[in-house]
């Protein structure tokens, strides 16, 4: 393409192995690379938030890069999109405009409007697929419906990923000296945005040979480090999905490649059905009478319910905005089925906390959680989180990390009785279940 076109970073924050920056690099004589604090985004976070300060930080180290090797810089804007867009068409030639597709609700309405007011001014919008090793329509039944069901979505993925060797790195470093110099007033600072900086840190991810080898054997233990932390490094782009299946298929191990297929499987849930946003998959739970006390709901989110491993959890989260994917299942239960609120609270929670948020895995894990969601666990299943530390934390090792009070007066009595909230739980859902279906 003649002249010059815009990279617009937004999940994608890598140099390397980033197919869209790729493909504007390839094809364009000149790239202005952007990057937009929406403030439709960021008006909904607390002033110090840790992703904030994660991007903010990434976009600087990707800077420093680029300005070692003598290239030029990222921009930073701040602003709604369109209202960027239309400013940066008034100051440069632009011939097109380059992105990752991303595949949630409010990103498909704003790249709508974004692709509007391109075509008005016969500027082209071009995305391409890099979150994600197969999207949108590419892993289906033969009759061209969604899978609801996780195993037969992962067989077609195997497969189609056997017959088509889809690409697994894109080359993104050659052609750097076509981005174009300058852009050191649009270098703006978390203050500048009405941020400061968090005292929570993303660690770094680790994919090394041992980790992936042990992984299933160490993934389901909270108090071992056997977690890969990488998923704020996928949600925000740091690493490639194709890096993370290259080092799975290196390493020969099925359960690391299928929890990264597990995050595909729920993002074309997200995309075949966004309502579940907002809405149950499995819509008769809509039915449900939560109790949603509100007070309750402090406690569970305080870490003071008086059930070690769901406090363990919490408390894990308020501080590091992580928390182990095994405990998650347990405290996402707990609050669902032990103390009957809805799961779009405890969803709203996490996406205020956890560091590796993505809509898609979020929604799908609570809608598994209450029951309500694709592929679900039964309503009738109701973890004991008694039972729950003897399998996973029979030491204590983990507990007595976030909980240290744990065997003394200070600690809280459990808020609920087990065997009481299970048969609530479970006449609570028979009653919606059963209900009239109109």
């Amino acid at each position: 393409m003649e002249g010059m076109g815009i990279f617009w970073f937004r999940r994608d924050l890598r140099l390397e192995d980033n197919h869209g920056l790729h493909q504007a690099l390839a094809q364009c004589e000149k790239v202005l690379p952007i990057f937009i604090f929406d403030p439709n985004i960021l008006d909904e976070l607390p002033r110090d938030d840790a992703r904030v300060t994660f991007i903010r930080k990434r976009l600087g180290q990707m800077n420093h890069t680029l300005h070692s090797k003598g290239y030029g810089t990222i921009r930073i804007y701040y602003g709604s999109p369109k209202e960027v867009f239309q400013q940066i068409i008034a100051e440069f030639p632009v011939a097109g405009v380059y992105a990752n597709t991303d595949y949630e609700p409010y990103a498909r309405e704003r790249d709508a409007e974004i692709e509007k007011l391109l075509q008005g001014e016969q500027i082209q919008l071009q995305t391409f697929k890099d979150q994600v090793i197969f999207e949108k329509n590419e892993v289906v039944k033969d009759d061209g419906d969604p899978y609801v069901v996780y195993t037969p979505f992962m067989k077609k993925w195997k497969s189609r990923f056997q017959d088509e060797h889809p690409p697994l790195n894109y080359d993104s470093e050659t052609g750097w000296d076509k981005i174009l110099p300058g852009g050191e007033d649009q270098q703006l600072s978390l203050e500048e945005m009405g941020f400061r900086e968090s005292g929570i840190q993303v660690p770094e991810f680790d994919m090394g040979r041992k980790l992936v080898d042990q992984y299933e054997d160490t993934r389901n233990y909270p108090a071992k480090d056997g977690t890969s932390h990488l998923g704020p490094h996928l949600r925000f782009g740091s690493v490639s999905v194709r890096q993370a299946v290259r080092q799975a298929l290196k390493s020969e191990n099925e359960t690391f490649l299928e929890e990264l297929i597990w995050r595909e499987f729920f993002m074309q849930i997200l995309w075949h059905f966004p309502r579940t946003v907002h809405e149950a998959f499995k819509k008769p739970y809509d039915r449900i009478t939560w109790r949603n006390d509100e007070a309750e709901f402090e406690k569970w989110k305080q870490g003071r319910t008086g059930y070690l491993l769901v406090d363990a959890g919490m408390r894990e989260l308020n501080q590091t905005g992580y928390m182990h994917n095994r405990v998650r299942m347990l405290v996402a239960s707990f609050l669902c089925k032990h103390l009957l609120i809805d799961w779009r609270w405890g969803e709203a929670y996490f996406a205020e906390k956890l560091l590796d948020y993505e809509m898609a895995s979020n929604v799908g894990n609570w809608q598994w959680a209450a029951g309500s969601g694709v592929d679900a666990a039964p309503y009738f299943r109701i973890f004991n989180p008694m039972t729950q530390v003897d399998k996973f934390d029979k030491e204590k090792t983990y507990i007595r990390h976030w909980v240290p009070e744990w065997d003394t007066a200070q600690y809280p009595e459990p808020m609920v009785d087990h065997k009481m909230a299970r048969e609530r739980c479970l006449t609570t859902y028979k009653a919606a279940l059963d209900g009239p279906t109109s």
